[in-house]
């Protein structure tokens, strides 16, 4: 049985894909998961990059996308009132339910469908403290504890090579994003093509050139901090 580990920030609609077709997608696969609430924003800020919710254009294409793919998959999406939004809030509370920075699916799930089903704003104080009053977490949200397993969490993602989410690890593959899921189950039901050159076959290509992005481009904005 392989062991995967699933990290996810809330704000992602992508992650939110991943996480309600994962069952299916490794449907007859032996594994179990973890799932490791990290601060997309931080990842971001540590690469340089802006997420695609902050690129005018990409934005829309983004929102438009995962509208279609929640329709191929027969998943339930309404976009929040407002995105990128803060999600502070959610990852603490989602850290605040577990006891080791790994909070269980029904809490990851609760708090996906809270941002990614209601078509309400995520942040909204009232529907934060009904969320809370559903979750019930054994810590205060607010605690230094809390505050600093985020920041553990994400640090250790970071560690891991991991530069945005949806990431699963397992082993020492990273699949990335909501499109992987295919290419997950195909590692876990020890596809042959992983054994051979293709794999590693990235790693040797050089780089000729690098564009340096401006420092416009390189900061994360204040509304996905």
């Amino acid at each position: 049985m392989k062991h995967l580990t699933f990290y996810l920030d809330f704000i992602s609609p992508y992650a939110y894909l991943a996480f309600e077709q994962l069952p299916q997608a490794l449907l007859g696969c032996s594994y179990s998961v973890s799932y490791q609430p990290v601060l997309f924003a931080g990842l971001l800020k540590h690469h340089g990059q802006l997420g695609p919710a902050e690129i005018a254009g990409k934005r829309e294409w983004t929102y438009r996308q995962v509208l279609w793919l929640s329709r191929q998959a027969d998943v339930p999406m309404q976009l929040p009132a407002q995105h990128p939004f803060n999600p502070l809030a959610l990852l603490r509370l989602a850290l605040a339910c577990s006891h080791d920075g790994r909070p269980n699916r029904y809490v990851c799930e609760t708090i996906f469908r809270h941002v990614w089903r209601d078509g309400g704003d995520a942040t909204d104080p009232q529907r934060l403290q009904v969320l809370t009053d559903v979750l019930k977490p054994a810590q205060d949200v607010a605690s230094p504890e809390v505050k600093a397993q985020l920041k553990s969490n994400t640090d250790q993602a970071i560690a891991a090579g991991v530069f945005g989410v949806p990431t699963i690890v397992v082993d020492d593959k990273l699949f990335w994003g909501y499109d992987a899921l295919p290419m997950l189950a195909a590692y876990l039901q020890n596809d042959p093509w992983f054994a051979g050159p293709d794999w590693s076959a990235p790693d040797q290509i050089a780089v000729s050139g690098e564009r340096r992005a401006p420092s416009s481009e390189r900061r994360v904005s204040d509304a996905a901090k």
